[in-house]
């Protein structure tokens, strides 16, 4: 066992905006299963990437372990994945290597084949089990769940459940709760460690919170209260000094005594009341704020938005999944469930209208208006003024919907290649949540959001009740939101 120590680490970029770290102070034990967690753009990569000696910092950071990172970078993913993986744990044995794969259900015929033809979430799977076998290596494992279906999480967590001595920056909250003791948070004035997962540590979050709100309406009511005391006893005490200098006779020992007892209370409140601001304006530094989103769905004049009959994907020539068919009517909510390569998003592209070979009918309602949150983030780029006028949407409403997603100002000015990939992701649905549609379309939306911006999102669809068919992972916004689930079956 052996410590990995941060003191007083505070770090910007060099033509950064704002600062991500200041004179924050952490202690990690190397043999922690850790869960990091924190909102968009708060430093996440970044940190790990310190912790890498990637970028200059000031400060200290100490560690007596070498660090590995996930997703490992492949250089020529043509080569064979058993060659790509003894260079990533060279010293491994390949029973060992078996072993691990046993344990990811990864079948040991894909050490033969290219990397390159091993589906996204084979590829996660087969680079977090050899970086597990470099022996004595801590690992920062950044994000891997966005290419990993809903079973295939289930899987990885309980893989990660077996390990010790990593890092896991993760926004799923039921993965992260499968897997963790530990969470280390970057809040807004400082970085924590407490012991637990997810929930617990959002409980004892919450908690807090709630304490320093109330403490918070307390110490104002005394500070004001003392305020006025204080203001009170001074002009006592000057009144009292005044009459020392009236006419007639005066006991003027007796009145400068009583002046100077008002004027060491008055002193006394002033420094009760200074003590009561000085703790005061250590409350709520890492309170989160979540405005309550919205959204106008329009209402479709018939029962029926979309109808599926036989319908099957075509890719090069062959069927990727067995035949489907269902009917999605207004105010449902259906979750397109399935393994990686099934066809879910191929089926709801198929509801936008694009070129993509089928078999079977599909039957959208006329003048039907859909708005879609797609997958890639990688066409973003340029102005946010830009993106609004190729898009045409409400300037106002759109920055509105963002600051509430926990965008500062100073994001407006930055191209959005710059943002991280979870505020790219929140550019995408707060363009839907400016569009008024009949039908919402979301494929995989949650990748890289935050864990607040997940339920601030899952609130507002059960408030307002769109029309919507989805694809997500996330098996906690899965639960809350969905009304129906369509399983699709790989051919």
């Amino acid at each position: 066992m052996s410590m990995i120590r941060g003191e007083n680490l505070s770090f910007s970029y060099p033509s950064s905006y704002d600062t991500i770290f200041e004179n924050v102070d952490f202690q990690i034990d190397t043999d922690w299963k850790l869960g990091f967690i924190g909102r968009n753009g708060r430093g996440k990569t970044t940190f790990l990437n310190l912790l890498l000696g990637k970028y200059e910092y000031r400060g200290k950071i100490h560690a007596s372990v070498q660090f590995d990172y996930f997703p490992y970078a492949v250089s020529d993913k043509n080569r064979l994945t058993t060659d790509i993986l003894s260079e990533v744990c060279p010293f491994a044995e390949e029973w060992e290597l078996l072993r691990e794969l046993s344990y990811l259900e990864v079948r040991e015929d894909v050490l033969w084949r290219p990397f390159v033809t091993l589906s996204n979430g084979e590829q996660t799977k087969v680079l977090l089990a050899a970086l597990f076998l470099n022996s004595g290596h801590f690992l920062l494992i950044d994000e891997p769940t966005n290419h990993l279906d809903m079973k295939a999480r289930g899987i990885v967590s309980d893989y990660l459940k077996r390990k010790k001595g990593f890092i896991l920056a993760s926004h799923d909250r039921c993965f992260l709760d499968g897997c963790v003791d530990h969470i280390l948070s970057i809040n807004r004035s400082n970085i924590e460690v407490q012991s637990g997962n997810f929930s617990t540590w959002f409980a004892n979050f919450q908690r807090q919170q709630e304490f320093e709100r109330n403490q918070n309406v307390k110490l104002k009511k005394n500070i004001d209260a003392m305020q006025k005391a204080a203001q009170r006893t001074s002009v006592w005490s000057e009144r009292i000094e005044v009459s020392k200098y009236g006419n007639g006779p005066i006991d003027r020992g007796y009145i400068g005594h009583k002046s100077a007892k008002m004027m060491k209370r008055s002193k006394s409140i002033e420094v009760r009341q200074q003590r009561a601001i000085e703790e005061k304006s250590r409350l709520l530094k890492n309170s989160e704020t979540v405005e309550a989103l919205k959204i106008n769905p329009l209402f479709y004049f018939a029962d029926t938005l979309v109808t599926f009959s036989d319908v099957v994907p075509i890719f090069d020539g062959k069927e990727v999944c067995q035949p489907i068919s269902f009917e999605v009517k207004q105010g449902e909510r259906i979750a397109l469930d399935g393994n990686n390569g099934s066809g879910k998003t191929s089926l709801l592209k198929l509801i936008l209208g694009r070129q993509i070979e089928y078999q079977g009918v599909i039957s959208v309602g006329s003048g039907l208006k859909l708005s879609y949150v797609p997958q890639d983030t990688s066409t973003l780029n340029g102005s946010l003024s830009l993106f609004i006028e190729t898009n045409k949407i409400d300037e106002s409403l759109f920055k509105a919907i963002l600051r509430k997603m926990d965008f500062s100002r100073v994001q407006f000015e930055k191209k959005i290649e710059d943002f991280s990939e979870g505020q790219k992701k929140k550019v995408l649905i707060a363009k839907s949540l400016c569009e008024q549609a009949h039908l919402y379309v979301w494929d995989e939306p949650l990748n890289y959001i935050d864990i607040y911006s997940r339920m601030q999102i899952e609130k507002l669809i059960k408030e307002f009740y769109p029309t919507m068919i989805f694809v997500e992972h996330d098996r906690a916004f899965r639960n809350t939101i969905a009304t129906k689930s369509i399983q699709l079956t790989v051919k």
